[in-house]
């Protein structure tokens, strides 16, 4: 069975990614640095659930350092790499500009070379919507991408060009997946369901930025995580959009989730965001074409099963700090 070396392992989408290939019978090795990006107990909760597995091996390590990848990829020998470790959120990376670029490309710079120096033949890497910035939705791959909104959508654009530089100039099989706002149960806290779920069952106003009328293309995360695995296949070079291809307006959301949990929500508006965008939808043609992937979650299920596990983990949930948007 193959061997898969996956980055940010303990990360909401590296989780589940891990989760579906152990699930096919590979072996996994998981690379997680366990930052304080956000409360680290939540990241330890889903690494718990990925030992339970007899053909996972974890190793701390920090995809900034080469020197320390190396030994790492050397022992495993793996068929691919998965690069699902990133610095995420879009208002985060304002404040600190530089953590991001320092794991979004220097990272990305450090894992290429060594599939190069390696002979890795394979290497998939975790991008995001907002590298489309304030276009016009529905989004698809030839679209202009040069006018990102913040320092977190320039970085991973930037980790895009130099894997189309590494596949050009040495035939790495490359493909750049670009996520649409994933949601679901272990999501990340700094993300607006987790924040809006926490808020209403601990009895807190909700703030929202703007009039609450912006739209998201939510995609649950087993759907992401599906794609994820699907893109190990031999692309040559491909990008592509991963989404639920359906907006949902964050207003809607809010209410959906007090209906779930039988509470009022008390809403405070704060001005919008500047890198904010007003909407986001996926155009997945190509997913389709290329992967047979479509999403199989619509969003009212997936709001559910994320009710449910914040309801399910209650007691370990009141200790995870919420972060804000």
């Amino acid at each position: 069975m193959p061997t898969y070396v996956v980055t940010g392992c303990a990360g909401f989408i590296g989780w589940k990614t891990c989760e579906q290939l152990l699930c096919h019978g590979a072996t996994v090795v998981g690379i997680d640095n366990l930052n304080t990006a956000y409360d680290p107990r939540l990241k330890l909760w889903r690494l718990r659930r990925l030992h339970a597995y007899a053909s996972f091996r974890f190793v701390r390590a920090d995809i900034t350092e080469k020197s320390a990848l190396e030994p790492i990829l050397k022992r495993s020998e793996p068929d691919a790499v998965l690069n699902l470790a990133a610095r995420a959120g879009v208002r985060q990376s304002l404040q600190d500009p530089w953590s991001y670029y320092a794991t979004n490309l220097i990272g990305t710079l450090n894992l290429l070379e060594l599939c190069r120096e390696l002979g890795i033949p394979k290497f998939v890497l975790a991008s995001t919507s907002s590298v489309y910035g304030a276009g016009t939705p529905p989004f698809r791959e030839e679209d202009a991408t040069d006018r990102p909104l913040s320092p977190y959508a320039a970085s991973k654009r930037a980790a895009e060009l130099l894997c189309a530089t590494y596949h050009t100039l040495y035939g790495l099989d490359i493909t750049v997946l670009r996520y649409f706002t994933v949601y679901g149960p272990a999501g990340r806290p700094d993300m607006s369901l987790y924040i809006f779920t926490e808020r209403l069952l601990r009895g807190e106003p909700l703030e929202i930025f703007g009039d609450g009328a912006q739209e998201r293309d939510f995609t649950y995360v087993d759907d992401i995580a599906d794609g994820t695995v699907r893109a190990l296949r031999p692309l040559g070079y491909a990008v592509i959009n991963l989404g639920n291809c359906q907006r949902i307006r964050l207003l809607d959301a809010v209410r959906l989730l007090g209906e779930l949990l039988q509470r009022s929500p008390q809403l405070v508006f704060r001005p919008a965001h500047p890198a904010a965008v007003p909407a986001t939808e996926a155009d997945i043609s190509r997913a389709r074409a290329l992967l047979g992937w479509s999403p199989q979650t619509p969003f009212a299920e997936g709001i559910r099963h994320l009710v449910e596990w914040h309801l399910r983990h209650r007691q370990e949930l009141e200790r995870i700090s919420v972060s804000e948007l």
